[in-house]
């Protein structure tokens, strides 16, 4: 037989029952939009399967403002080194794009420099949730690298213009970007230059881990580039040199409010062209942006 407790006792239960949490207070506004954002430490920044600070660290910030109506607006801040590592020489005689006067004549020009330690983004667009679990991402994204650019060479100033269209469902997305400005990188005549990018966030049960699986392809037209794919004496390629694929496996996990991620990513990006002394991918260091990485990464919202 179940036996119950007397009305009273049950009383003096309920009385002793903590209160429930109240529902965290709403995010502050700007006219309309709900302002939020993240502050990342990283061991270094990867971007596409490629490291934008040379295997270093990063420390990044972002401020997003959401509206009600899926109009949203961000922008990123991050320190980064790959523009001013480049080789703007050859593999056999290195010289960092970051000092290029001793390259010579005739693309560049003696006692002129270069630099750019620092990247900003800021992209904004519309996301329409337009059926349970599914939402729907256009918008652009504007690519900017406050610095000197003197004596770029056979290099362009790496400020770049993409729009993109995405879709996601559950833990699922899939994204098309597609660059709209002539350079892309500071590669020159890349207009057209995209990126596939398929990404999986799978939360592992009542665990608090996720699994962040991520597939990548960007793809350059397969313009001439004379000024770049010329070592002297004959053409090495053209701007397709420059496209890759990439890939990512990670866990996530959220510890006393931070997101702590952990993730692995390969790149098969070309170090050299077909000469094997003209760099594509391969700094002055002499090390491919690309290639297997390991990274540390962690974040808290605000």
């Amino acid at each position: 037989m179940r036996s119950f407790l007397p009305i009273a006792a049950a009383s003096s239960l309920l009385a002793q029952a903590p209160p429930p949490s109240p529902p965290p207070p709403p995010p502050p506004s700007v006219l309309g939009f709900a302002l939020t954002g993240s502050a990342t430490l990283g061991s270094q920044y990867i971007w596409r399967g490629l490291t934008q600070t040379d295997g270093k660290p990063t420390i990044q910030g972002e401020v997003d403002l959401a509206h009600p109506s899926g109009f949203y607006l961000s922008l990123g801040l991050s320190n980064i080194s790959w523009y001013t590592d480049q080789n703007a020489g050859f593999a056999s005689a290195p010289v960092s794009l970051g000092s290029p006067g001793a390259v010579g004549a005739p693309l560049y020009s003696p006692g002129k420099v270069n630099s750019a330690a620092l990247e900003l983004d800021l992209w904004g667009g519309y996301k329409w949730g337009f059926a349970k679990d599914w939402t729907l991402d256009l918008g652009l994204f504007r690519y900017l690298y406050p610095g000197n650019y003197e004596n770029v060479g056979a290099f362009r100033p790496p400020h770049s213009t993409e729009a993109y269209l995405g879709v996601s469902y559950s833990w699922a997305s899939l994204k098309y970007s597609r660059a709209i400005s002539q350079n892309f990188m500071g590669v020159y005549r890349a207009l057209g230059t995209s990126y596939i990018d398929l990404s999986l966030n799978i939360p592992l049960g009542g665990s608090g881990f996720t699994l962040l699986l991520h597939g990548g392809r960007t793809t350059y037209p397969s313009n001439a580039n004379p000024d770049f794919f010329f070592n002297g004496k004959t053409l090495t390629g053209d701007n397709s040199q420059f496209s890759y694929s990439d890939y990512k496996v990670g866990v996530s996990k959220e510890i006393a409010g931070a997101t702590f991620a952990l993730a692995y990513t390969d790149a098969n990006s070309r170090g050299r062209a077909s000469d094997h002394d003209l760099p594509v991918y391969e700094n002055a260091m002499g090390r491919n942006l690309g290639g297997g990485r390991g990274t540390l990464t962690i974040s808290k919202a605000f």
